[in-house]
């Protein structure tokens, strides 16, 4: 028995229909599921106010912030939130009497790949306040591209409690030489446009690089979504 042309038809737009019904609105609901956000380091604590979810009234959470700061950069411009508003932030420590500046050599490599996107910037903060004098030298000797990557140093009464305190890492100066050395957490931290941090990196494993730089690729996702959102 012959099908009718109009069968016939009917048929084949029921097939062509389905691979874009599949593309339009089933796939973008999974894949939207299946986004997973950054975890949020620090501690944290319930708000006294609350937000709404489908009608449900759900608690505010309030999370550990990195707090401000005033350090003097390469340029000898201020750096503070204020002049990172609204960007993502990649901070690493460092020391410029260590033998090994493999760290900030990666975080070149990293600046570089992100000179032509605004929204990123990146700090490295020295543990010896004697780098204050240095630092011109140090970004040049780096090729730091100005405005993209900040050398910061400061008295050990500043940066001390901003390390430990607000980045949660570790810096112990051991003065009983006289020349001084420094022992400092080797991380780098990603940290979002409200200073919260999003990743720690042990920077000497190329497995914890290489997840900082999809991280920041999601990190960047979140925020245009955010303010795609109204957030």
């Amino acid at each position: 028995m012959k099908r009718s042309p109009i069968k016939k038809v009917l048929i084949l737009v029921s097939i062509l229909a389905i691979p874009g019904f599949l593309f339009f609105y089933i796939l973008p609901h999974f894949a939207k599921n299946r986004y997973k956000s950054l975890p949020i380091f620090g501690k944290k604590a319930v708000a006294s106010t609350f937000h709404s979810v489908k009608g449900k009234k759900i608690p505010d959470t309030i999370y550990h912030q990195v707090p401000d700061f005033k350090l003097i950069n390469q340029h000898h411009d201020t750096i503070s939130w204020k002049s990172l508003e609204n960007k993502i932030v990649v901070f690493n420590l460092f020391y410029s009497g260590a033998g090994s500046q493999q760290t900030n050599k990666y975080i070149k490599q990293l600046s570089d790949s992100y000179e032509q996107k605004p929204l990123v910037k990146f700090l490295s903060l020295s543990v010896d306040p004697a780098d204050k004098s240095k630092l011109t030298a140090i970004a040049k000797g780096f090729k730091a591209k100005e405005g993209k990557w900040d050398f910061l140093a400061g008295d050990t009464v500043q940066t001390y409690p901003l390390i430990k305190e607000g980045l949660l890492l570790d810096v112990l100066e051991d003065d009983s030489k006289e020349k001084p050395s420094f022992i400092f957490g080797n991380k780098i931290l990603l940290i979002d446009n409200l200073h919260r941090i999003r990743g720690i990196y042990d920077a000497d494993n190329a497995e914890a690089n290489a997840r900082l730089e999809d991280e920041i690729k999601v990190l960047i996702a979140e925020y245009l979504r955010n303010v795609k959102d109204g957030r």
